[in-house]
């Protein structure tokens, strides 16, 4: 038998990190095994699915390593329609089906508990198909269903305490219960790997596939994603949006290794490991039970890790989305014909170490680019106190008279400047900094001041001091 997963997110927003956690373990499962991976796109709710939603999902599944011909599908769901009205029809001629005109105001009354699941009323009424009529699931009234779980064991569900739960609305339309297992069947699914939350409606769909005649697939139910306060991510609520992640500065290497870290570990003390490592080591059955904890720092610092570990010269690559500008990144506040390359390569190495998403990259090096600096107006106020413009002018004065405009010796000079008014290289460099840069933080000053060049650094430090004047 050929291993088949599949991923089936749905085109109605941005795609969640959840989600493409979930792809990352269909995808390594199938590899490991041989099988294939198959892409389907859930687009049934027409009033909220748009083709960039779908193209997004695409985009995003590229990103992660998961790239457009190397898997089957994309199928669409829609596509399936006349098979899942097909089933329906089937289980409504079998008995396993009854239809139920009943509102949930009508269930509401008799039970006298709007808590309370349906009734069956209907169920050996003999009610026909007709407008508004939905079509019910005849649940087996007695035993349980057991379903067996590569991760969660035999979670067991007496089968009394499933209602008879709806399959088609009453205009005839399949629910996503019943779209989703006959799509399964469709294409051959062995194996459902996806998030706990869908473990509740597990039984439903296991009943499904047997009322069908079909062999239920594997199940894995991996733990859900969760924030801080224990909560299920939402996109209403918190980050989710892995664009918005890819968009930001954070590399694919170091998302995909975090994401395989929510509620499964690599053998040995570490986290980040080449990617090569996770193919061969993640085990289905090793996964955690519990909920799994999204830590946006977390994930900031395996991103600042990636970053020093690539040779700048892929580093300078990575970077040039932020430097120049794309559809989906801000363009830098230079014009084009103010970037200098050559400088850029320069400080590359310095900003290498400084930055855990690329997006920084633009506030650490714009100094270099722009005619005048970006001031942090509180930045200035904070450090252009009394003594700065005398400092500021003996400071142009020493840097006047440089036979050798480097780093080591910029460094040298501006040490003796604050020696002689007693302060030590920090408070001395502090206003020159903000001078040069409207930053009190950013890459080494020093070597700042040798790529940015004499006349530039003079006149920006000239600047400063004629409106401390």
């Amino acid at each position: 038998m050929t291993v088949r997963v599949r991923f089936a997110p749905s085109p109605t927003g941005m795609f969640h990190v959840g989600g493409a956690r979930s792809a990352l373990q269909n995808w390594i499962y199938a590899k490991q095994q041989g099988g294939v991976f198959v892409l389907r796109i859930e687009d049934t709710d027409a009033a909220r699915n748009k083709p960039e939603w779908t193209e997004g999902i695409l985009s995003a599944l590229d990103w992660i390593g998961i790239t457009r011909g190397s898997y089957e599908g994309p199928y669409f769901q829609s596509a399936n329609a006349g098979e899942h009205r097909a089933a329906a029809a089937r289980l409504y001629e079998s008995g396993r089906a009854y239809y139920c005109d009943c509102t949930r105001e009508d269930v509401q009354a008799r039970t006298g508990s709007q808590y309370q699941g349906y009734d069956g009323y209907h169920r050996d009424l003999g009610l026909g198909p007709g407008e508004g009529r939905a079509l019910r699931f005849r649940t087996p009234d007695e035993g349980t269903t057991v379903v067996v779980d590569l991760i969660r064991g035999e979670p067991t569900f007496e089968n009394k305490l499933i209602e008879d739960f709806v399959i088609a609305r009453g205009d005839g339309s399949p629910v996503f219960l019943l779209a989703n297992v006959v799509d399964d069947m469709t294409m051959g699914i062995t194996h459902v790997i996806r998030a706990e939350e869908h473990l509740p409606n597990t039984p439903k769909q296991q009943l499904l596939w047997e009322a069908l005649g079909v062999k239920p697939p594997v199940w894995a139910h991996v733990p859900v994603v969760v924030n801080e306060k224990r909560q299920k991510l939402s996109k209403r609520r918190d980050k989710v949006a892995l664009e918005a992640y890819r968009d930001e500065g954070y590399l694919a290497g170091a998302m995909r290794n975090y994401l395989m870290l929510l509620g499964w570990a690599p053998s040995g003390d570490r986290e980040i490991v080449p990617w090569s490592v996770i193919e061969d080591e993640f085990r289905l059955d090793e996964v955690n039970l519990s909920s799994a904890f999204f830590d946006e720092k977390k994930l900031r610092a395996f991103n600042g890790e990636y970053i020093r570990a690539l040779p700048v010269a892929e580093f300078i690559d990575a970077c040039q989305p932020w430097l120049t500008g794309t559809d989906t990144i801000a363009p830098p506040p230079w014009q084009p014909e103010e970037f200098d390359a050559d400088a850029f390569a320069a400080v590359a190495p310095l900003a290498q170490t400084r930055i855990a998403v690329l997006s920084e990259i633009v506030p650490n090096v714009d100094f270099l680019f722009l005619a005048t600096p970006l001031i942090d107006e509180a930045a200035w106020t904070k450090t252009m106190k009394d003594g700065s413009a005398e400092l500021l002018d003996d400071a142009v004065a020493a840097f006047e008279a440089l036979e050798s405009w480097d780093a080591e010796s910029l460094k040298s000079t501006l040490e003796a400047v604050g020696a002689e008014r007693g302060l030590k290289l920090g408070k001395t460099q502090a206003p020159v900094r903000v001078a040069v840069t409207g930053r009190t933080v950013g890459l080494p000053l020093f070597e700042s001041l040798e790529v940015l060049g004499r006349e530039r650094t003079l006149t920006r430090i000239r600047a400063a001091r004629l409106r401390l004047v």
